[in-house]
């Protein structure tokens, strides 16, 4: 049997289905006794096939990067969505960039940059 290049084994794997990869892939496991799961996530697929789901991210963190020229009304909505005093509000906005929110979901963290921008800051969603 010849040996075979990368580049034709990647050739023959492109031909293979979904669940002929999987089943390739679990035989080679057993065989050669190793777990080929890093391996599978980047191995090519096949035009046309549903590639692996990218682990989207669920928890973000708004972060005043500045207050703007409407300082007072930055405070008021940085104390609306959170819990914060007025001195602690205002301490906040003073010391940017500072977080506001931190691990909320993607639409807590929109809405809330939503509004600290209709306020007059900037802030980032990371």
């Amino acid at each position: 049997m010849a040996k075979l290049s990368q580049e034709d084994l990647l050739a023959q794997f492109e031909e293979l289905t979904l669940i002929e990869l999987s089943e390739f892939v679990k035989a080679f496991e057993e065989k050669f006794d190793v777990t080929a799961a890093a391996a599978v996530a980047a191995a090519p697929v096949g035009p046309g096939a549903v590639a692996e789901a990218v682990e989207e991210q669920d928890e973000f963190d708004v972060v005043l990067t500045g207050a703007g020229e409407k300082k007072i009304q930055v405070i008021k909505v940085v104390r609306e969505l959170t819990s914060l005093g007025l001195k602690e509000a205002k301490d906040l906005v003073d010391g940017t960039p500072k977080p506001v929110l931190e691990k909320v979901a993607k639409e807590a963290a929109e809405k809330a940059a939503e509004s600290l921008k209709a306020a007059g800051a900037s802030v980032e969603v990371k």
